[in-house]
């Protein structure tokens, strides 16, 4: 019989083939992944991309959340520590409003005053990691400064304002949380920045200008209750900070267990059935050790199957 390579030449590429799969069977069960390449298994190599993009979001977003919620506390913090000082001089001007107080008393009240307003004036000018917490989007630039030149002395608003000066967080679900409140939406109205009832600042600079002078101002009546509805105005924009502190730990609850669920799905697509990858390999090599056998039968025979028979 004439010597016929194709039959050798077969056998020889099943052996390959077969030799493949045991490796690749065999480092499956070594590494316990089964998912080394784009080829092991498209469909599911697709689906482990959609999977770490997820996981992705939701891990930029835990990122975001922890800083923005510790600015958002600091934030929350700072404007207690203003009902606090407000709450104090609001006491103080109804003292002075008594009657019963001589100009030394009155000007005591005054000096007590200025000493809250320039605290609630650095209390309005805080930062968080060296930006200014109440500057809009501007958080390089000092929210408020104050004039002394002038009596009153007045206050000025020096970040931005309106809805460009409003930042927000969008959840990997699609929330969109306000992350901040401009100074002029807290310390005064900003659609209406010369009203003393949203004008906390001018307010009680006004207040140190009606005890100043030793006599009750007939002003410093209207100037505390005037105080008393601007207290009344931050505690409800601090309300939208409390939301927004709620809102987004709310959101970074859910991104958790999101992120164990999906990191659970994605073990369960790349990591190796090894009771069913162990079968396969011990099949593998069944057919490999025939296969050999059969190649080094055909190689001995010059590769004539019909000598075999």
């Amino acid at each position: 019989m004439r010597f016929d390579p194709f039959y050798l030449n077969t056998a020889v590429s099943a052996l390959d083939q077969t030799s493949a799969a045991e490796q690749q069977l065999t480092n499956e069960i070594s590494s316990g992944i089964r998912l080394n390449s784009l080829s092991d298994d498209p469909v599911a190599a697709g689906e482990n991309v959609t999977l770490s993009s997820q996981l992705s979001l939701d891990d930029s977003f835990s990122q975001t959340e922890s800083s923005t919620v510790g600015m958002l506390q600091v934030a929350d913090s700072t404007l207690g520590s203003v009902v606090s000082q407000v709450t104090q001089a609001i006491s103080l001007a109804t003292e002075g409003n008594n009657g019963t107080l001589n100009a030394s008393d009155l000007q005591s009240i005054a000096t007590q005053l200025s000493g809250i307003r320039d605290e609630v004036l650095s209390l309005a000018n805080a930062t968080y990691m060296n930006q200014y917490i109440f500057s809009g989007s501007q958080g390089s630039t000092t929210p408020f400064t104050l004039n002394t030149s002038v009596t009153p002395n007045t206050v000025s608003y020096n970040g931005d304002s309106g809805a460009g000066a409003i930042s927000y967080v969008t959840t990997p679900n699609g929330q969109k949380i306000q992350v901040n409140l401009p100074g002029d939406q807290i310390f005064s109205n900003s659609s209406d920045p010369t009203n003393p009832s949203t004008n906390i600042l001018q307010t009680l600079t006004n207040l140190i200008a009606d005890f100043s002078s030793g006599t009750a101002s007939s002003s410093a009546v209207s100037d505390t209750t005037a105080l008393n509805s601007a207290l009344n105005y931050v505690s409800q924009q601090r309300v939208i900070l409390d939301n927004s502190i709620t809102r987004l730990q709310a959101a970074q609850s859910y991104t958790q267990t999101e992120g164990t669920q999906v990191t659970s799905a994605q073990t369960t697509l790349l990591q190796t059935d090894i009771a069913q990858v162990s079968t396969q390999l011990s099949t593998a090599e069944t057919q490999q050790a025939a296969l050999t056998q059969v190649v080094n039968l055909l190689e001995k025979n010059n590769g004539d199957l019909f000598s075999l028979l």
